[in-house]
């Protein structure tokens, strides 16, 4: 099975403004394969949005490397871009312009234009149901058609490698349900997708393989049952808990 992502003592330390060194990420070291849905857990400030910050390029590591599709992040960034959809929670939309109008944007800095952007938009436009609502100025969208068109945007380039950073966040049940199917999809269709969360049920649903990350290091990693099995549970919140070190406070 090809290996599409492959970190290696990835690490990133950021520095305060009382000239203090924060390591977020800590010599993390995974890969990724076609076809595979690799779910990166953690609690909130766990190290997982920074990773995907340097896979997809936005971030340059200080430690470590990391390629994408082959391509080094930092020396070859262009073309490990030219790779990647990357779903962000913290992407916004322009307001005052249609989905349709974010779309065709976003196409031409992907490269398409013509026949070629004509045709991807009737894929994503049909593929997430963007019909009744993609002249609509995304100011005036909910929550959910937002994430629709944001996923759209994400794909539309028909990247090998996605990355999806807490992608149900904020969503109802249906929206969230509607998402998820997406992203199984994604896999049947070859692409290789890192997937980061931390809800538990998303991560046994849809992740071949999980890492769990917790003060910027990677804990633990296997499958699912793997995961419970190290822990000796038969939940895999209690084994999440089990990786991460928590304990429960006893109040007498």
């Amino acid at each position: 099975m090809k290996s599409m992502i492959e970190t290696e003592g990835l690490g990133k330390v950021f520095v305060d403004q009382k000239k203090n060194r924060v390591v977020a990420v800590d010599g993390v070291t995974f890969r990724v394969n076609e076809g595979e849905i690799f779910g990166l857990l953690g609690v909130n400030g766990a190290g997982k949005t920074t990773t995907l910050r340097m896979l997809s390029t936005i971030l340059q590591p200080t430690a470590g490397r990391a390629r994408v599709c082959g391509h080094d992040v930092v020396t070859d960034g262009a073309k490990a871009r030219a790779n990647i959809g990357f779903l962000s929670t913290s992407t916004a939309l322009y307001g005052r312009a249609s989905g349709l109008e974010v779309l065709r944007y976003f196409g031409s800095l992907y490269g398409l234009s013509g026949a070629k952007l004509n045709e991807r938009l009737d894929y994503v436009i049909e593929k997430l149901a963007l019909h009744e609502f993609k002249d609509r100025l995304c100011d005036k969208l909910s929550t959910g058609q937002k994430q629709r068109v944001s996923i759209a945007r994400t794909i539309l380039h028909d990247p090998p490698v996605l990355f999806f950073d807490e992608p149900t966040a904020g969503l109802d049940v249906v929206t969230s349900q509607t998402v998820l199917e997406f992203i199984e999809e994604t896999r049947k269709a070859g692409k290789a997708v890192v997937f980061s969360t931390h809800i538990m049920p998303e991560a046994e649903r849809l992740c071949d393989r999980v890492a769990i990350i917790h003060g910027g290091k990677i804990c633990a990693e296997g499958t699912i049952e793997e995961l419970k099995s190290q822990a000796n549970s038969e939940s895999f919140e209690k084994a999440f808990l089990h990786h991460v070190g928590y304990q429960r406070e006893v109040v007498l």
